[in-house]
């Protein structure tokens, strides 16, 4: 592993940088030469995204790229796919709905092999960087549900929903390198933070499999009114946390007679 020089650490260091020396010594195993690595730190000390700068980011032990203009998937949002990947029966039918880089439907996929998957995005830049990471002919573009195959509807047995929720007042009080450089669309989700939440609860019920789950990321205070919008259209809610993560899973019902598999 590549030691990084001490000014390099801290350089980074005074720029704000918690995690100077990790920051720096993945910065000189990315650069090619001396050249490149000084322009590596200049613009990490700008406020680019490290992630952006390498290329990658880590999440859930999978390297996932990302690149320019893309959401950096945050590390709470491995809680969101773990969960997803724990209600997955094999051969499920899963959707990664707001997916940008793809980082969650490829976290599912590693934990449940073999899993019909399925992802799309908004943003034409984050598909493309979805294509990267995950089978590029299952990634579309389009508003929510609307790019989705036909034939998935009532089909979903696992609905992984990463859309974003933060309240547009609060955009200013995220880190500087966050709102200067990742598309706002993938951030913040109207006045309350749930406009795109509220339009994912209502669709939801259409695309699920009977039994099926729809799993939401949210913050810790906007849960109760998640989970009320899911009871509105007919799903049950609860509410999962752990550390900084907070996940809404709803279950469609399940018709008498009738077992969540089908049988």
């Amino acid at each position: 592993m590549a030691i990084p020089d001490p000014s390099i650490v801290d350089t980074l260091r005074r720029a704000g940088c918690v995690f100077a020396e990790d920051e720096a010594r993945l910065l000189v195993e990315a650069a090619s030469d001396p050249a490149r690595l000084a322009e590596l730190v200049a613009q990490r000390v700008a406020g680019l995204p490290l992630e952006h700068l390498l290329g990658w980011a880590d999440f859930g032990g999978l390297r996932v790229a990302v690149g320019p203009g893309v959401f950096v998937p945050r590390q709470r949002s491995v809680f969101l796919a773990e969960q997803a990947a724990a209600l997955a029966p094999p051969g499920a039918v899963v959707v990664d709905l707001c997916c940008g880089s793809g980082a969650v439907g490829a976290l599912i996929a590693s934990r449940r092999p073999g899993i019909d998957l399925y992802a799309a995005d908004i943003d034409p830049a984050a598909v493309a960087c979805a294509r990267r990471n995950l089978p590029p002919e299952r990634v579309f573009t389009g508003d929510l549900y609307e790019p989705l195959p036909r034939d998935l509807r009532g089909r979903v047995d696992v609905l992984a929903v990463n859309a974003p929720y933060v309240p547009a007042g609060a955009i200013g009080t995220m880190p500087r390198e966050a709102y200067q450089h990742e598309p706002r669309t993938a951030l913040e989700g109207g006045a309350d933070g749930l406009d795109v939440v509220r339009r994912v609860a209502a669709g939801a019920p259409d695309w699920l499999a009977p039994g099926g789950h729809v799993l939401v990321e949210a913050s810790r205070r906007q849960a109760p009114r998640v989970a009320d919008l899911f009871r509105t259209y007919g799903l049950s809610a609860d509410v999962l946390t752990a550390g900084d993560a907070t996940v809404l899973i709803g279950r469609s019902a399940v018709p008498i007679g009738r077992s969540a598999t089908g049988a």
